[in-house]
């Protein structure tokens, strides 16, 4: 079942990172971006991760929480997050269980070839827990300055 918006957000607990565990029942009365992403150290998944890295100062003045999630483990988390230096958090999902939840993990094509993995989309989450916006097909490098506008629009609604 596909998740729309006004729908609640799915909850997870999954390790970052640095091994520490995360919650989405962790952010409630908080905005939260949540952004699904096919693999570390890839062209594509870099450019998102930077974007939202140079971005960041805006994110954490409106309040946002930025989690991105992929299927690699947490030491591959590791290592992409200090190599970019980037300051958010990295969410491993190794089971597959919230990529599937959130209907992200599926079929795939590339170059004619048919595979399993991660849609890059993204979950715009209102402190209250309800997706208030979904982001299909994301292009990586406007990502962050379109989460950044939509948030601007929805808080002072």
């Amino acid at each position: 079942m596909k998740l729309t918006i006004g729908d609640k957000a799915l909850e997870f607990n999954l390790p970052d990172q640095k091994g520490k565990m995360h919650s989405l029942k962790d952010q409630k009365g908080k905005w939260t971006l949540l952004y699904f992403y096919p693999k570390d150290d890839t062209p594509g998944c870099t450019i998102e991760a930077c974007t939202i890295r140079d971005n960041y100062p805006a994110f954490k003045k409106l309040g946002i929480t930025v989690f991105g999630m992929s299927a690699d483990p947490v030491k591959k988390h590791e290592k992409f997050s200090e190599k970019y230096d980037l300051p958010f958090t990295l969410l491993s999902d190794e089971e597959k269980e919230t990529l599937e939840a959130y209907g992200v993990w599926g079929k795939k094509k590339f170059m004619g070839r048919e595979y399993m993995g991660i849609s890059r989309e993204s979950f715009l989450i209102d402190p209250k827990g309800k997706i208030v916006k979904i982001y299909e097909k994301v292009k990586p490098a406007q990502h962050a300055e379109e989460v950044l506008g939509d948030l601007k629009t929805l808080q002072t609604k």
